[in-house]
């Protein structure tokens, strides 16, 4: 019995960043002397972003923060888009928050404890008894095996209602004191957002089925992507390895996947990819035998949000539902660990 998706629903903070507003105060923020940031200030203009949401006025990112002040802000705007995305999405499949029988959330760019879910049990109705599956550390990841992981928890209670929620608010983790390659980049393509997701075994013939899921991580590659805990915050880690190791690994594993189900990529429809970067972006499209600009759902996602860690795969998957995409779909995504994540979807 295949998951099926019920509702989706997207969110993102008020606040709007244009990129030439960002490259200007990043030209502030960061020291000819003590960073490489003329160098790679051609980055801001090449990443694929034209804007991106936050919850924070420009000005803030130019002035120190500390954890305290960093996780209260976190906790306080995550919910308040998990909120958003979950009413949303609920609203979509005609159910109330009483009727949800688990809650998966995932994030990675904040810390809180009790855990996120927890709050958000004083802000919907859901039962005091549903099940509660917290996720942190999937970082790019997360979208995609947290709908594996939701997924899961729907085939294992047959009819169950399992809402996974997604929320990454990566501009908070932004340092100005930190002059690294990797905050540079961070700096140019981090964006902010939550998503929503509501899967059942029930439903509808026509809903869009979630049918395999899988992963792979590779070993010695914990300092590829992540973060370093750093005093003051979250300190970013973008390895000068990830181009390389997407276009040496990913296909690889992606037909390993498929293999494993009885399939090849002539069998697939299209691709549901999380658009890490701009040349993140390139790289599957030749990965996979793509005309350049083939995908077109992720890039746009890019242009118009940035990249939000795991929420912005499902942004892709709306879009790419909106559009009337249909048949067997490849989702994937690539995050810390070094791990892909895989989903094949039938739209």
């Amino acid at each position: 019995m295949s998951p099926r998706l019920l509702a989706l629903a997207t969110a993102a903070p008020e606040r709007q960043l244009e990129q030439e507003a960002v490259t200007l105060a990043a030209q502030g923020i960061f020291d000819p002397e003590k960073s490489d940031i003329e160098r790679l200030s051609k980055v801001f203009e090449n990443a694929g972003v034209a804007r991106r949401y936050t919850p924070m006025p420009l000005d803030w990112f130019k002035q120190d923060h500390g954890w305290p002040e960093r996780m209260a802000a976190f906790r306080e705007h995550a919910l308040d888009l998990l909120e958003e995305a979950a009413r949303t999405c609920l609203a979509a499949a005609k159910i109330d928050a009483s009727e949800v029988d688990a809650l998966v959330v995932v994030s990675t760019t904040g810390v809180s404890a009790p855990s996120l879910d927890a709050f958000l049990l004083n802000r919907l109705p859901f039962r005091g008894n549903l099940k509660r599956l917290p996720v942190f550390g999937l970082g790019c990841a997360g979208g995609v095996l947290g709908l594996s992981r939701a997924a899961e928890l729907a085939q294992a209670a047959p009819g169950s209602r399992v809402l996974l929620l997604v929320v990454e608010l990566c501009t908070l983790t932004f340092r100005a004191a930190d002059q690294s390659k990797s905050n540079i980049v961070a700096a140019a393509i981090f964006g902010d957002g939550a998503a929503a997701a509501l899967l059942s075994t029930e439903g509808r013939a026509d809903d869009p089925a979630l049918l395999a899921w899988g992963e792979q991580t590779w070993p010695a590659s914990t300092e590829v992507m992540g973060w370093h805990i750093e005093d003051d915050g979250l300190g970013v880690l973008f390895s000068s390895e990830i181009p390389g190791r997407v276009m040496r690994d990913l296909g690889p594993a992606a037909d390993a996947f498929l293999t494993g189900l009885g399939m090849n990529r002539a069998d697939l429809a299209g691709y549901i990819m999380h658009p890490g970067g701009a040349k993140v972006v390139q790289a599957m499209e030749q990965i996979f035998g793509l005309e350049a600009g083939a995908m077109t759902h992720a890039r746009r996602v890019l242009r118009d949000y940035g990249n939000m860690s795991a929420a912005t795969v499902l942004f892709v998957l709306e879009r790419a539902l909106e559009s009337g995409e249909d048949g067997k779909q490849l989702m994937a995504a690539l995050g810390p660990g070094f791990t892909a994540a895989f989903l094949l979807w039938s739209l």
